[in-house]
């Protein structure tokens, strides 16, 4: 597992959501999906991805007198490791998140650019819900997501299939140590 530092920076998160299942890309063929990237710049978090461990070379081919590769995530070193994200500060997680908003906004513009995007019709989804859990509540809501977007991940890539993106962002309203009120008797604390 890589470390929050490694992932979150705004040019890997987006290669990183760039190459998630989808088929193996070129470092030309992701320049050519995120082409407000620098080559230079391509090459650079790339290269750091592909050393940590985070981009698994799957092909290589000569082309015109260098090697041409061919890059893959993998999923299980994509994530940041459950130790390093306890020791983030709050810092650090505003950061974090700051960059996932801004890598959210990206791709929305870059699906907007696209002459014939039809949000309504292409299926495009952005909603908030408040929901009152318990703790156990809330990890069964959160396993019930995750098991059904990963149930999905993977399928066969076939004509009928688009590609879609699915982002979680779950954030309480409170901190869960501040009390709240009891319901039944207007009681707090």
């Amino acid at each position: 597992m890589a470390t929050a530092d490694l992932l979150l920076h705004p040019v890997r998160m987006r290669i990183l959501q760039a190459l998630f299942d989808a088929d193996p890309l070129t470092t030309a063929q992701l320049r050519d999906r995120l082409p407000d990237i620098a080559p230079a710049t391509m090459y650079r978090h790339i290269a750091v991805l592909a050393d940590a461990g985070v981009l698994e070379v799957v092909d290589e081919k000569r082309v015109r007198g260098t090697v041409e590769r061919s890059y893959r995530v993998c999923p299980e070193q994509a994530v940041v490791d459950p130790a390093a994200r306890r020791a983030m500060t709050r810092e650090d997680h505003l950061r974090a998140y700051t960059t996932f908003a801004a890598s959210l906004l990206t791709d929305f513009d870059r699906y907007l650019a696209h002459e014939d995007a039809d949000p309504t019709s292409d299926g495009v989804v952005y909603r908030q819900a408040a929901v009152w859990l318990t703790e156990e509540e809330f990890a069964a809501m959160i396993e019930e997501i995750e098991s059904a977007v990963l149930a999905r991940v993977g399928q066969a890539r076939d004509g009928d299939r688009i590609r879609h993106v699915i982002s979680l962002v779950v954030v309480p309203d409170k901190p869960r140590t501040e009390h709240v009120p009891d319901a039944d008797t207007g009681a707090g604390g």
